[in-house]
């Protein structure tokens, strides 16, 4: 697409019949919600796609509020041709299969697999703005990745900006390999409806990455995702052997009640900064090698986040060979341990140490667990300069009951008769005969239990319990430090942290205790406090060899 004979390659006229801006109505679309719009859809990015490659000026599709039925066919998008609304709920496109359940009927799609797609065949100058996609009229026996809402591979210079896309069967906004592209204001919710939470895909935003060699030049700001199946809001490398690239940036996100909240699965040089992840299933913020090229993320810096009230983890690290650093957050609330450094069951990955991981000026409280727990071999870490205290709020013993006080609904165990600690069983599996399920928070008499998967309306592996049927929930772990070192954590520098408990009901029973399997050779723990908590400052079930012990407040015996 190059006219020799204009400046910039771009003719000073458009082509005949083709105008720059084209209302939707005007070329064909009802937006009545009955007649099935997309053929109309389709010819007309078509005709605007040809005009593009013809002289080289971009087009915008205006669609004017209405609900534009999308049924049993995806759109091939184009190159040069943007497509704008009035708004979500003004301006929604309904994405339907019923009359060919095998198309999986995502609004506009691009890839590499079924068009060719790659860096001298990609999209250019594509806009989506402010619209609505809902794409719960899709459906299928099978699980289809492509049932998106957007599926975009090799992009240059597009945006998507202030959209709302739920429901969809697979991910809702699934964009490969963006260059010098913004995603800003997206609202993801109820995405992945038929992914079981293992499948390929499912998630809020999911980016492939990896196209375009060393640097991918890619922002995703101020955008929200909720109950998603997966991710939130994930990365992941794409191609095997592929270069991780760095430039990719997340600000100022919200991920809430998905499997996981923000992933980076293969990213290198990650920046996830003054986002929020609450209330997520499995973390809060995930690094894993569990993606389509078994390639963690390195070298990323996670910083200024709150990631609290999670149901297991608020940040776990598996895999990644490192560095990372986790700075400046505030890890809370969360259903097991605040950081995890841990392993996810890939025995080629999990053998070697990470290195160089920096746990700094971080904020750790009232998690259920640990505040900081290493159970991955880590060398060279930096653990500095935190707050880690009133951790191990999950300090209740076994408890049982049944007959006339108890009940059940989908979220919820009450037992009147009870007298539980505050939080006392947070984190807990509760089962109750072969039914199971996770304790989100309780009070005195109520046992809060967490959706069974995201953004489902039981917290139960199987129907709800019928009233009085006995419940059983197992007793918590006797030693809950703020720092716990569960593996060889060797040449590492633990340095200025207040690991401490004064709440009225302490919880917390060590500052720092290396378990049995752990160990803490050629280290560096100096000018710490550790004073205050339950049963000792520091616990060595495994006694450090080398390096400096030394002003450690509440552990003379060791300095």
């Amino acid at each position: 697409m190059a006219h020799p004979n204009v400046p910039g390659g771009v003719r000073l006229h458009p082509v005949a019949g083709a105008p720059l801006m084209s209302d939707a109505r005007e070329a064909g679309m009802t937006g009545d919600g009955r007649t099935n719009d997309q053929p109309a859809f389709a010819a007309l990015v078509d005709r605007l796609g040809d005009a593009y490659a013809a002289d080289g000026r971009a087009r915008v599709i205006y669609c004017p509020p209405g609900v534009y039925s999308i049924r049993d066919a995806g759109t091939v998008w184009r190159s040069g041709v943007s497509l704008v609304g009035a708004g979500p709920g003004a301006t929604r496109f309904v994405l339907s299969n019923a009359g060919n359940r095998a198309e999986p009927v995502p609004l506009a799609f691009y890839t590499a697999q079924l068009h060719g797609a790659d860096p001298e065949r990609h999209l250019a100058y594509c806009t989506f703005a402010d619209f609505e996609i809902d794409g719960s009229g899709v459906s299928s026996a099978e699980y289809n990745p492509l049932a998106k809402g957007l599926g975009l591979q090799y992009v240059v210079r597009g945006m998507f900006r202030n959209l709302y896309i739920h429901h969809t069967a697979a991910t809702g906004l699934g964009c490969d390999f963006l260059q010098d592209t913004l995603i800003d204001g997206v609202l993801v919710v109820g995405c992945g409806r038929l992914d079981n939470g293992t499948e390929m895909g499912g998630a809020g935003i999911g980016i492939g990455i990896g196209g375009w060699g060393s640097v991918e030049r890619l922002n995703v700001i101020n955008c929200s995702a909720v109950g998603n199946a997966t991710n939130g809001i994930f990365l992941e490398l794409q191609q095997n052997g592929g270069l991780r690239p760095r430039g990719i940036r997340i600000i100022g996100c919200h991920a809430q009640g998905n499997r996981f909240g923000i992933s980076d699965w293969g990213a290198n040089g990650l920046i996830v900064s003054a986002c929020t992840m609450t209330g997520n299933l499995e973390a809060g913020f995930h690094v894993s090698a569990k993606g389509t090229t078994h390639t963690a993320g390195r070298g990323g810096i996670l910083t200024d986040c709150v990631i609290d009230g999670n149901i297991r983890d608020g940040v776990s690290i598996g895999n990644t060979p490192g560095p990372y650093t986790i700075r400046g957050n505030r890890i809370s609330g969360n259903g097991r341990y605040g950081y995890h450094q841990r392993s996810l069951g890939m025995e080629e990955l999990d053998r070697h140490h990470a290195h160089e991981i920096v746990i700094e000026s971080n904020d750790v409280y009232g998690n259920s667990g640990d505040g900081i727990r290493i159970d991955r071999p880590v060398r060279d870490a930096m653990l500095i300069n935190s707050r880690i205290r009133g951790n191990g709020r999950q300090c209740s013993g076994a408890e049982s009951g049944g007959g006339d006080s108890v009940r059940y609904t989908e979220k919820l165990i009450v037992d009147r008769r009870a007298n539980w600690q505050h939080d006392g069983h947070r984190g807990k599996v509760v089962r109750v005969g072969d039914r199971i399920a996770v304790v989100a928070a309780n009070d005195a008499t109520e046992l809060s239990l967490a959706p069974v998967r995201p953004d489902s309306f039981t917290a139960w592996s199987a129907d709800t319990p019928p009233p009085g049927e006995r419940y059983e929930l197992p007793a918590a772990a006797t030693v809950r430090a703020g720092i716990t070192v569960n593996a060889p954590f060797d040449s590492a520098t633990i340095r200025g942290n207040r690991v401490w408990d004064h709440h009225d009901e302490r919880t917390q029973t060590h500052g720092l205790w290396i378990t049995d399997r752990g160990s803490c050779v050629s280290c560096r723990v100096e000018d710490n406090d550790f004073a205050g908590n339950v049963d000792a400052a520091v616990r060595l079930d495994t006694p450090p060899v080398g390096g400096r012990w030394d002003r450690n407040h509440g552990d003379e015996e060791w300095d």
